[in-house]
């Protein structure tokens, strides 16, 4: 199943808004016959790439899948019946499936005879499939918010300089948190700062993501380089904003939020995405819109590089969440610490999302 789950993650960034799912097929001697990730939406599933590589050899054997064998046609047909139909004799799978379009494929295995069991290796399945499972549970896209800061909690220097806080080895490795999301997400404020980028560099093969920019009164201007034909980009300003200045741009109309920031709502602009079958956002905003997100109860994991760098004044990596006091604070529970070149990188979640997983 851990052979599995790693191949599952080498479809992460391809596959929207299908889940990640990989598949190991063993024979009725216990030896390894087919392997297979779900690499693309609308081609095969896990499943049936592991069965076309086993050929035979799956007739009386074992599928370790994980994620519960789906039970409907979409693009492809369903992986019960495939699984079924091949002959194999026992599937394992780690994560039920809470599609309620795609679920039932235990039943649907039972129901042919084949031996079924559940929830092996679950949470480190759970983990990998985080974006897909979170979007089918809570009808949004999973978000990612993601920064870098000195060790004292900086972004940028008092005089407004932020030109490189991290390492080399860091801002590549956002690019791999980019190539994984489906859109990612600035605000106005950065866009004026930095006027970043947003594309994919450096991972041969990777699916651009969308690039949003949360733009209250569409002051973006023509020249931005995210408006170049790299990638996508969705422009999300008010109601009442006058975009005249931006023709043939994609552009979407929310409303105010008017309990936080005065800002755009995020929860409208989430719905207007996950719509727009985005499963998975990186928020690479700065303090203000993080603190919009973090308010509104829509960061689902935390991603922080932190640089060995002092600098004693300059703006906080997080500006108001409307937290006002310290038993409001947002707990989180670090999943993951590593050494990314001269950095350190954390990963972490709501303490509230490792209870409910």
């Amino acid at each position: 199943m851990r052979r599995a789950i790693a191949l599952a993650a080498r479809g992460l960034g391809s596959t929207s808004p299908n889940p990640v799912v990989g598949c190991v097929i063993l024979d009725a001697s216990g030896e390894t016959a087919g392997t297979g990730y779900h690499q693309r939406a609308g081609g095969p599933h896990a499943e049936i790439h592991a069965l076309l590589a086993a050929g035979e050899k799956a007739r009386g054997g074992t599928a370790y899948v994980t994620l519960e064998p789906c039970n409907h046609t979409g693009r492809t047909g369903p992986c019960a019946h495939a699984l079924a139909d091949a002959g194999i004799a026992r599937v394992v799978y780690a994560v039920g499936d809470p599609n309620p379009q795609a679920t039932g494929g235990a039943e649907t295995l039972r129901a042919a005879g084949v031996e079924v069991e559940g929830g092996l290796l679950a949470d480190e399945a759970e983990a990998g499939n985080a974006a897909w499972l979170t979007s089918v549970r809570l009808g949004r896209p999973f978000v990612v918010w993601k920064y870098a800061a000195t060790l004292d909690g900086r972004i940028a220097a008092a005089d407004a300089t932020s030109r490189w806080i991290s390492s080399p080895e860091s801002r590549a490795d956002v690019h791999r948190l980019r190539a994984e999301a489906d859109a990612v997400l600035v605000g106005s404020g950065t866009l004026r700062a930095d006027d970043p980028h947003l594309a994919v560099r450096g991972i041969e093969g990777a699916t651009q993501p969308l690039r949003v920019v949360l733009d209250t009164h569409a002051t973006i201007l023509p020249t931005a380089r995210v408006l170049d034909d790299a990638a996508p980009t969705l422009i999300a300003v008010a109601e009442d904003a006058d975009t005249r200045h931006l023709p043939g741009a994609d552009i979407v109309r929310l409303p105010h939020d008017r309990h936080h920031t005065g800002g755009l709502g995020i929860h409208a602009l989430l719905t207007e995405l996950y719509a727009r079958g985005v499963r998975s956002v990186l928020l690479e905003g700065g303090p203000t819109l993080a603190g919009a997100f973090v308010a509104a109860a829509a960061v689902d994991r935390v991603v922080g590089y932190l640089a060995p760098v002092l600098l004693g004044a300059g703006p906080a990596a997080l500006a108001d969440a409307g937290i006002s006091t310290l038993t409001e604070a947002l707990r989180l529970d670090i999943t993951e610490a590593v050494r990314i070149g001269p950095d350190l990188r954390i990963t972490a979640v709501p303490s509230s999302a490792l209870k409910e997983s």
